[in-house]
């Protein structure tokens, strides 16, 4: 192993009962050994290891390593992943000019992208650059490593460890009450206690830069605990001018409240990041099943940052439908020979797919603004009374 030039990018060491030990790497995976490995050797390991906490999760004192334990039905180990954490200085940079704007800010992405290592540099940045009162909520000492001594990572931003992981909005509100923090820092929201406890610390007026279980701000949108982070959902009537302005269905889902975080980055790659830096909108434009403008960041080898920026385009009618869609748009089909029209359903929000014009219904008579409106009494024209 030691031997092998990519040592540097060594992700975790797999030890599981029954199996070979496995080095995984970014795009590949080696075996250890051709030995299987045994039931000793997996409690030999947890037993030099100490301590695991209730979410079967131990680290190394002083370290960023984390050790992970796989239990039976009985609750004893036979399994074992152990991860290798790293400090990348500068791993920071894409998003640095948000998150020294103040505003809050929310990162997503898959398992493994590096959004722990970018939180705990941002920890860093903003209490050693920014010189401002920076406090740590570490789930399971994953930010500022194990121990009661932080890594120093971390720099001058206090750490605040979680005893139990299913409390931990009670050290989020903890940690505003009694230490006068101007940003918050936490790692994996996961619960809706979570979520208000979130809100609650946004709505006194601190920074908050956190991470959730989520690949994007869709999948956010659409988990109905962790949503409340973005402003949340609920079910609305529309009057009828309203819903064929909308050129939607009279139920549709509408953004309950201000979003938590004013901002979401979406971890594509290591080195490339999307960026919403108005979650309100985006959601808005989302429920209505309309596309999203987003700027995507890559920081290049030399160390520049490439930044696109996509337009938005000038009107509705320009937008095309996106694969996220809540609300469906009832339209009537072409008649056949002694067929009435029915309603037929379909996804496009009332948003054109091809960028032509809108036609709400597929009629024989065209709908203008000149249309004139009779009223007949009783519902009927004078020439069917009896």
């Amino acid at each position: 192993m030691r031997q092998r030039k990519n040592i540097g990018d060594l992700v975790e060491v797999i030890l599981d009962l029954g199996r070979n030990a496995e080095a995984r790497f970014p795009i590949e995976q080696i075996p250890l050994s051709e030995i299987e490995v045994s039931r000793n050797e997996i409690s030999h390991v947890v037993q030099q290891v100490g301590h695991f906490g209730d979410d079967n999760r131990a680290g190394i004192e002083r370290t960023l390593h984390r050790i992970s334990v796989v239990r039976n039905r009985a609750g004893e180990p036979v399994g074992l992943t152990c991860r290798v954490g790293r400090a990348v200085y500068g791993s920071v940079r894409l998003i640095e000019d948000l998150i020294r704007s103040g505003k809050s800010v929310l990162i997503l992405g898959r398992p493994g992208v590096g959004k722990t290592t970018i939180l705990r540099e941002t920890a860093r940045v903003l209490a050693d650059e920014a010189e401002k009162r920076v406090v740590i909520v570490d789930t399971s000492n994953e930010i500022a490593g194990d121990g009661d001594v932080p890594h120093p990572a971390i720099g001058r931003a206090r750490r605040m460890q979680v005893g139990n992981s299913s409390l931990q909005h009670n050290v989020m509100i903890e940690g505003v009450e009694n230490h006068m923090p101007e940003v918050i820092v936490i790692d994996e929201m996961s619960t809706e206690l979570e979520a208000i406890a979130a809100r609650t610390i946004a709505e006194r007026g601190v920074q908050l830069v956190a991470t959730a279980h989520g690949n994007s701000l869709t999948n956010v949108v659409s988990n109905p605990t962790l949503s409340d982070l973005v402003g949340g959902t609920q079910t609305v009537t529309l009057g009828d001018i309203e819903a064929r302005r909308r050129r939607t269905q009279k139920t549709v889902l509408e953004r309950k409240h201000e979003p938590t975080f004013d901002i979401v980055v979406e971890i594509r790659e290591r080195n490339v990041v999307t960026i919403h830096p108005e979650v309100g909108t985006a959601v808005d434009r989302m429920l209505r099943g309309i596309s999203i403008p987003q700027e995507t960041r890559r920081l290049q080898s030399n160390g520049l940052v490439e930044t696109k920026i996509e337009e938005m385009p000038g009107t509705e009618s320009e937008f095309q439908s996106t694969p996220f869609d809540i609300n469906d748009l009832t339209r009537q089909r072409p008649r056949r020979n002694g067929e009435l029209n029915r309603p037929e359903k379909t996804s496009t929000n009332g948003i054109n797919r091809s960028g032509g014009n809108f036609s709400r219904y597929e009629t024989d008579t065209e709908i203008t603004n000149e249309s004139t409106t009779s009223v007949f009494a009783f519902g009927i024209p004078k020439k069917y009374y009896h």
